[in-house]
């Protein structure tokens, strides 16, 4: 049985890395051919999960170093059918690629946002005069480096390799210890997995609102291993939580604490429970 995965494109991107890796892990233990199929966005991406026109979509969750992508917390939110499958945390490294002969002629550095925010302080050393331009993925970066020699693109070595475009510096991102999580997503809920993410939003902005819901967990001794706010975007000062649990849905203990966390919310989404497959080096 074939399945179709989402990912953010063009070819070489690191979500296109974490897509093979998973098409490899349906082959593996699923027994399940998947193909691949780039989109030009991530909102673009899960919403040809929740149309129907793929069956999964790959899609980056939180970075090491530049923190959530709150374009896909805020995605799950708001769309009502997205599952959690599987999870994925895939090493990170950023080659600055250009036809420029040396650092010193680069004028202008094209990528992603965070893979921007992820070598900003080697940038500020070694390029602290380049401008700065954000692209919809890093390898759309690399279209703009035939049109101008004195412009770089932050990618994937590996995209270096793909587009035959020299690679100045192989590894330009910040910290050694980079790494990037990414979920696995579709409509259906994974019944077993050892984290489940999930969202609440508050009935009133009122002293101990959130303390009263996270009181649930720690009464039960259930660890989050992530919390964090995004706004409502109704009002400002409200805000959606959205929390990692370590533990399983089907658990008593578990249900308890969503069931009483259920009761002082306004809104409660479960993602879905999952796995981490094991890293990729």
């Amino acid at each position: 049985m074939k399945v179709s995965i989402a990912y953010l494109g063009p070819t070489g991107t690191n979500s296109e890395t974490a897509a093979i890796a998973y098409a490899s892990w349906l082959a593996n233990h699923k027994h399940q051919e998947a193909v691949l199929r780039s989109y030009p966005g991530i909102t673009q991406t899960l919403n040809s999960v929740v149309s129907g026109e793929t069956n999964f979509a790959v899609v980056p969750v939180e970075n090491s170093i530049g923190g959530s992508v709150t374009v896909v917390l805020d995605a799950f939110w708001e769309l009502e059918k997205l599952r959690i499958v599987q999870g994925l945390t895939l090493p990170i490294a950023h080659g600055l690629l250009s036809y420029s002969a040396s650092l010193a002629e680069i004028k202008t550095v094209y990528s992603h946002p965070q893979a921007l925010a992820q070598c900003q302080k080697w940038l500020e050393k070694f390029l602290p005069h380049a401008k700065l331009i954000a692209t919809s993925s890093t390898t759309e970066a690399i279209q703009f480096l035939k049109r101008d020699r004195l412009c770089a693109a932050i990618s994937a070595p590996r995209a270096a390799r793909l587009y035959q475009v020299p690679l100045l510096e192989r590894d330009i991102k910040d910290r050694p210890d980079n790494h990037t999580r990414f979920w696995l997503v579709g409509l259906s809920a994974s019944d077993g997995g050892n984290y489940l993410s999930l969202a609440f939003s508050l009935s009133k902005n009122a002293p101990g609102a959130l303390v009263n819901a996270l009181q649930v967990f720690a009464f039960r001794q259930l660890n989050l291993s992530k919390i964090e706010s995004r706004p409502t975007k109704r009002s400002l000062g409200e805000y959606i939580f959205f929390i990692d649990l370590e533990g399983n849905s089907s658990d008593p203990t578990v249900k308890a604490a969503i069931a009483e966390l259920s009761d002082c919310t306004e809104r409660l989404k479960i993602f879905g429970n999952y796995n981490l497959l094991p890293m990729t080096e």
